[in-house]
């Protein structure tokens, strides 16, 4: 199976890397200073699992001089999915699939709008991990990629990148329900980047902190009540899952937002809080957590302030 991870970031980088160290077929599309060191010495994988090394591996700006692919990771930031769309068609075969590792919960209408429903799967990622330095990703928390069809049914495709997934060591998973998982993901992640992100704050000092958890637990609830009205069934168990999964984060972990934010880069704030409060316009639910979150962000939205 040959595989094009577009967007060699923390997610496609990380992901893509451990694939072609477990000897699968990978080519990345990158730009800039870390395109020229992933051609020069690989990609580099800093872990808690250990780190990862392979020294050669495909790599180009020019998605047509890789050609037709089984399978597109791709795992741009949502702010550069526009761009990135009109440069896919050299990846898209008969039967390639499209997998958005994204976050937010618009990537496949968005892809199958554009390549059509046929070439689309769906997919989530748990995962922090950014890139620290050209060539290199630095893997603090979560290990897990889950992908499905949107309408259900099976994919040899989606099963290969499943075994795939774990031969390389990571935890992959296909969903009959991949629509809600993508719905909870977002839900949990506008709140964690969301939070860190407007307290500058790693999830440790929050969930420390009494008045900041609880203001979690309230954003948490109206994204959930955002997708319900949605018709996306996502339960009150979300709430206790997210706490247990909040525990079991190391004090230090942060957001990619926050990250982003962090180096003066553009957020991906107009998909996360800012779609919840987009959405619950649309539905008639009040977000006023996600609002305020929204509001105090939206300066620093494009990157640095222009002064």
């Amino acid at each position: 199976m040959r595989i094009a991870v577009f967007g060699a970031g923390g997610v496609g980088g990380y992901f893509g890397g451990r694939l072609a160290a477990a000897g699968s077929d990978v080519s990345f599309i990158a730009r800039g200073a870390h395109l020229a060191a992933i051609r020069e010495r690989g990609i580099c994988i800093q872990s808690p699992l250990g780190t990862i090394h392979p020294p050669r591996v495909n790599a180009t700006d020019d998605p047509s001089a890789i050609g037709p692919v089984d399978l597109v990771l791709f795992t741009v930031k949502l702010y550069q999915t526009e761009a990135a769309v009109r440069q896919l068609s050299p990846l898209i075969g008969p039967d390639t699939l499209v997998v958005p590792l994204q976050n937010g919960v618009e990537s496949v209408d968005v892809l199958s709008r554009a390549l059509g429903p046929e070439h689309v799967a769906g997919g989530t990622a748990y995962l922090a991990a950014v890139v620290s330095e050209p060539g290199t990703i630095r893997h603090t928390a979560m290990n897990k990629m889950i992908v499905g069809l949107p309408g259900g049914g099976s994919s040899a495709i989606l099963d290969r990148l499943v075994q795939a997934g774990r031969k390389a060591g990571f935890d992959a998973q296909l969903s009959p329900s991949i629509t809600v998982e993508i719905w909870a993901k977002f839900a949990r992640l506008t709140v964690f980047s969301g939070m860190t992100a407007v307290t500058r704050c790693s999830i440790g000092a929050l969930r420390d902190d009494g008045a900041l958890a609880e203001m979690m637990r309230g954003a948490l609830r109206e994204s959930i009540m955002v997708a319900r009205a949605k018709g996306i069934p996502l339960t009150d168990a979300l709430v206790d899952d997210v706490q247990v999964d909040v525990a079991a984060l190391p004090w230090n972990a942060k957001s990619s937002m926050l990250e982003d934010l962090e180096r003066g880069r553009p957020l991906e704030l107009p998909w996360l809080s800012g779609a919840v409060v987009r959405i619950g316009q649309e539905v008639g639910i009040e977000t006023p957590i996600h609002r305020f979150i929204t509001t105090v962000l939206k300066p620093h939205a494009d990157g640095h302030i222009k002064k």
